[in-house]
């Protein structure tokens, strides 16, 4: 498992760090840039949406032929439906970075809790 703390400064060094294990794992590089947009997009919201400390961390491994990535925040948020379920509008200016992230990845869990939000994305290597 490959694991790094991260702030908003910090998230070129996200995306350099998530593409470098992606490829060690395995991923094709063609699949690289949607990977790293769904990556950018869920830890963008972990660190500006997660929590007063704006602190979050990524961690990720393989299972099979399979990449998972996990990026966890101290926030809470109790959504009425999954996120990223509804495609935003048409005139959306935002609210697009998790319908994105979960149309790239083969499949994307929400947990949120007293331990915080969990994002789990899953894609194919």
């Amino acid at each position: 498992m490959a694991e790094l703390a991260f702030c908003l400064p910090d998230l070129p060094d996200v995306r350099d760090f998530a593409a470098a294990h992606a490829l060690r794992g395995g991923m094709r590089e063609e699949n690289l840039p949607d990977f790293l947009v769904a990556v950018n997009e869920v830890a963008t919201n972990a660190v500006t949406h997660g929590h007063t400390t704006a602190k979050a961390v990524l961690r990720m491994w393989t299972t099979g032929r399979a990449l998972v990535v996990e990026i966890h925040d101290e926030g809470r948020w109790f959504p009425t439906e999954p996120p990223g379920q509804t495609p935003p509008g048409p005139h959306a200016t935002s609210g697009m970075g998790l319908w994105v992230a979960r149309m790239v990845s083969l499949d994307m869990k929400f947990s949120t809790g007293m331990a915080g939000t969990f994002i789990t994305m899953t894609f194919p290597i």
